[in-house]
């Protein structure tokens, strides 16, 4: 069974499935880690935050390391974020293919579909939900941001599609991943988007008055595409409440770092590193 666990590798703190198989390695950073001073303390893995670059880059270059991806720096897939359901697909892994992806997620996108090997994704976070689809058999897999604008848009469907096209599997084979996120206790909105959301995706997108539950629509999207309810992992921890191990920008005023989703497909099979699991902590992210 699919689970989320909290694992140390290399000074980087992170959640993953360590049982993925296929050549697929994903992970969701914590804050920890880094080199990044305050506020953006300390793996910011944001580039257009306010932190110093040379900063973000040693930050991502450690928290590629940790999931075996060391080296592979110059051939990240970094889109910047519009919150829009523009989705980016990396279908070959030739030097002419991966800068044509990047040019095309730098000009604005809000998920990456990739099926070539030693490409590496990153997406970036502060409250806005996380979402990895892993394909079976090392077929591939997504990352995704899904805002409140994303997931109204339902772009956790609209992904989950591209990866099935470009991995010519169904969906009912997939693994999708939320990882943390703002919790509904924590994300007020107006009665205006509460009750657009509420039609949209039933009752349980407003648990209480004003109070938006975006895990459970990014879930419900999920299942319109053909994902079971048992194929999603979620993890609980509100980044509100949690900024000793997140960010969050609405907890923090607006000026703060990115934590990230990664994900990498390896052409060489690559093993976690021996004592990188954190045991303590296991359990912190469960199945719903």
């Amino acid at each position: 069974m699919a689970s989320l666990t909290r694992q140390n590798a290399g000074g980087v703190t992170l959640l993953t499935d360590r049982a993925v198989e296929g050549g697929v390695t994903f992970a969701f950073t914590e804050r920890a880690g880094g080199v990044s001073e305050a506020p953006y303390a300390s793996l910011n893995l944001g580039a257009s935050c306010g932190d110093d670059p040379a900063c973000v880059a040693e930050n991502r270059r450690r928290a590629l390391a940790a999931i075996g991806a060391e080296g592979l720096l110059g051939r990240l897939v970094c889109p910047r974020q519009v919150h829009g359901d523009h989705v980016v697909t990396v279908g070959s892994g030739d030097a002419g293919s991966v800068a044509a992806a990047q040019a095309e997620a730098e000009a604005g996108a809000d998920a990456v579909v990739c099926t070539a090997p030693d490409v590496p994704v990153l997406l970036c976070f502060a409250d806005c939900v996380p979402v990895v689809i892993v394909a079976p058999g090392g077929r591939g897999f997504a990352v995704a941001h899904s805002g409140w604008r994303g997931t109204e848009a339902r772009i956790a469907a609209t992904t989950t599609r591209a990866l099935c096209a470009a991995a010519g599997c169904g969906p009912e084979a997939l693994l999708a991943y939320v990882g943390p996120h703002i919790g509904a206790a924590d994300y007020e909105v107006s009665e205006e988007l509460a009750a657009r959301f509420a039609t949209a995706f039933g009752p349980g997108a407003v648990p209480t008055p004003r109070h938006l539950d975006l895990a459970f629509c990014v879930r419900a999207a999920l299942a319109e595409a053909g994902v079971g309810e048992g194929r999603v992992t979620v993890c609980e921890d509100s980044t509100a409440r949690t900024t000793g191990r997140f960010f969050s920008y609405r907890a923090e005023g607006g000026t703060c770092g990115r934590h990230g989703a990664l994900a990498v497909l390896r052409d060489e099979p690559w093993a976690w590193p021996a004592g990188s699991k954190d045991d303590e902590t296991k359990g912190e992210a469960t199945r719903r």
